[in-house]
């Protein structure tokens, strides 16, 4: 099918020309948009149908922000089916606590919302060095989440007032401290034990097995011993790098441009000043707000009678924490490191000038220049790889676009080979063996990248050989590929694997004796504690399990407390085991009373989410909640959170 469409390129864009717009008049978009209201629901919040699409829509965008915070996170976790299904159980609760907002009237009004904006850090970050905020990136922002800014402070809204719905609950959430006490004092309830391991490596040399048993081991296993599919690869990348080889900057052009920019290249200029602040926030008083400026008057004639004493004077008077130990002295700083009222009067004074009294933000100034710098004039010899290297950076962004869209047509249409797309756009042809549909523990670049594995694993591209389609792989990066030589999985020979088939069949072996020893011994000593060996006793908890295997120590503390000493067997990982005895019980460590406190205070948080969580499944109660899709096998409401 691949081959007539591109064959027969114009016939088949002609058919589908004829085949959608009549589709169009005939129903129109608004068809369209029924046709996919009416698609499926997967699962329903108080009669209204969350669909297909919206649940895709709802999983791509949190897979986008784990990926985002979490980039090592294996991909294919987050396309399982137990993935999913937590996206479609956090859908859904978004649904009910919205539509409890909705019936409660739980409105966010305007000025909570302001109030919620502003003490939010992700926007703090976005304020420029005036205050206000950057509205520029405030919008990327937004974007980046696929909004507007309206869109991105609705959904906040809608937020804020889904939280009341809980919040009410949580802060309402009341503990007895005896009762969590009482809960805590059997977490951490500790336990004096004696361990005995038996290892497998202490048996191996008691085992020997036979070529019958390598046979029979190998045939039984066969599984664990499977070369996986790999395949021999050619690929190209085209990135900015690549398109800025292709560009060529005249001399000419070169020179104009260090024209117009030498005095920004060669650098800043840096000032450095000391100042006299008089604290006076805007919000103040007006009276409160005169008061200041007087008093800055005042040390202003001093200090400008004798400059001299400017210093001295900042130590005495400044309010400024950050500089007044140091004579108000702010060091070097180049424009747009301060407020713009004081960075207007230092970068207009001369050396030695003291500066009238200056007013911004936070309040009254009294400025000394102290110190200019001024950056070297560097020649055009100088800069002139640094400004063909950005001539040629800007010319790339520009071009590639434009290159983009030659390289993914050419690789298309001329799909059996990657050199005609390398001849003309001037790009390396690099190859890579042993490549498989997952990157590898020390893959980089493309071929750490998920979805051009996949696109190199398609039966396009596997049974015939045709370049991959070009592959966004990176910001201003695409990269297409294609299979020189593909060998499928297989079950590796028995003379291939026979060493590792031995050191599976003895460490099987001794594991297997580890544990019949260990089990006769626990047998024995169970009937007569007095015949088991004695070994160093250790106090464990669940919280202080002293370097001793969490197995082991779960057993132990599990251990009828009337009915000790108790001997237990463990199985360990590994195939080790081990047999436990419990001597005694001790009460927790009475003497850590921090953490005794902060245990209550993390019990009382447990249960305020206990009766949040209730709430909640009250609420989806009430909602008439459908799950209209199976939950797959060992899924979590919170596999994704």
């Amino acid at each position: 099918m691949f081959e007539m469409i591109r064959k027969h390129t114009k016939i088949m864009m002609a058919v589908l020309v004829l085949l959608i717009i009549p589709s169009f008049v005939l129903f129109g978009i608004d068809g369209y948009t029924n046709m996919r209201q009416q698609e499926n629901p997967v699962a329903r919040v108080g009669g209204q149908d969350i669909t297909q699409s919206q649940w895709d829509a709802a999983h791509r965008n949190q897979v986008d922000r784990i990926r985002a915070s979490s980039p090592n996170l294996d991909p294919a976790f987050l396309d399982s089916e137990v993935a999913r299904y937590a996206t479609l159980q956090q859908l859904v609760r978004q649904r009910v606590l919205a539509a409890a907002a909705e019936q409660g009237r739980l409105m966010t009004s305007d000025a909570r919302l302001a109030r919620f904006l502003q003490e939010d850090p992700g926007i703090a970050a976005l304020r420029k060095a005036d205050g206000k905020l950057d509205m520029d990136r405030y919008r990327q922002l937004a974007a980046s989440q696929g909004l507007t800014p309206e869109g991105f402070e609705n959904g906040v809204r809608q937020e804020i007032s889904q939280q009341q719905v809980e919040g009410g609950v949580i802060a309402s959430a009341l503990t007895n401290p005896g009762v969590a006490d009482v809960s805590l004092n059997a977490f951490f309830e500790r336990r004096a034990i004696e361990v005995i391991r038996f290892k497998p490596e202490d048996f191996s040399g008691k085992v020997a097995p036979t070529e019958e048993d390598l046979n029979a081991y190998y045939k039984n296993n066969s599984a664990q011993f499977l070369a996986p599919e790999q395949a021999k690869i050619e690929y190209v990348t085209l990135d900015l790098e690549a398109v800025k080889k292709t560009i060529q900057i005249s001399e000419a052009d070169l020179k104009a441009y260090f024209d117009q920019n030498a005095q920004r290249l060669s650098g800043k200029e840096e000032r450095r000043a000391s100042h006299i602040l008089i604290n006076a926030a805007k919000s103040a008083p007006e009276g409160d707000r005169q008061k200041a400026k007087a008093r800055a008057q005042a040390i202003l004639k001093e200090v400008r009678a004798a400059p001299a004493t400017f210093g001295a004077a900042a130590k005495k008077n400044s309010e400024d924490p950050g500089s007044a130990t140091n004579g108000g002295d702010l060091d070097f700083f180049s424009r747009g490191a301060m407020v713009k009222p004081f960075e207007d009067a230092v970068f207009a004074m001369k050396k030695g000038d003291i500066s009238e009294v200056v007013e911004s933000d936070f309040g009254y100034h009294i400025i000394m220049l102290t110190d200019v710098k001024v950056p070297k004039q560097k020649s055009f010899e100088d800069l002139r790889a640094s400004i063909e290297s950005d001539l040629k950076s800007q010319q790339a962004q520009r071009k590639f676009a434009e290159v983009a869209e030659q390289f993914t047509n050419t690789v298309y249409e001329q799909s059996d080979s990657l050199k005609p797309v390398a001849d003309k756009l001037k790009l390396e042809i690099r190859s890579a063996d042993g490549v498989g549909r997952r990157p590898g523990p020390n893959s980089a670049g493309v071929l750490a990248n998920e979805k051009f594995l996949t696109a190199l694993f398609t039966p396009d591209a596997l049974e015939k050989k045709h370049n991959t389609q070009a592959i966004e792989t990176g910001a201003n990066q695409l990269a297409s590929g294609r299979i020189v030589s593909y060998q499928a999985a297989r079950t590796l020979d028995l003379k291939e694997v026979k060493e590792q088939v031995r050191a599976r069949w003895i460490a099987k072996a001794a594991a297997e004796l580890a544990k019949k020893e260990g089990a006769e011994k626990l047998a024995a000593w169970t009937q007569s504690a007095q015949s088991a060996p004695k070994v160093a006793e250790v106090i464990v908890s669940r919280d202080q399990p002293e370097k001793v295997e969490l197995t082991i120590v779960s057993a132990a503390l599990r251990a009828d407390a009337q009915k000790l000493p108790a001997f237990l067997g463990v199985d360990l990982p590994g195939g080790a085991y081990a047999v436990v005895k419990v001597n005694k019980v001790l009460a927790r460590d009475e003497s850590k009373k921090d953490l005794a406190q902060s245990g209550r205070d993390q019990y009382r948080r447990l249960w305020s989410a206990a009766e949040a969580e209730a709430y909640y499944q009250l609420l989806r109660q009430q909602m008439k909640v459908e799950m209209l899709v199976p939950e797959p096998k060992s899924s979590g409401a919170n596999a994704l959170s």
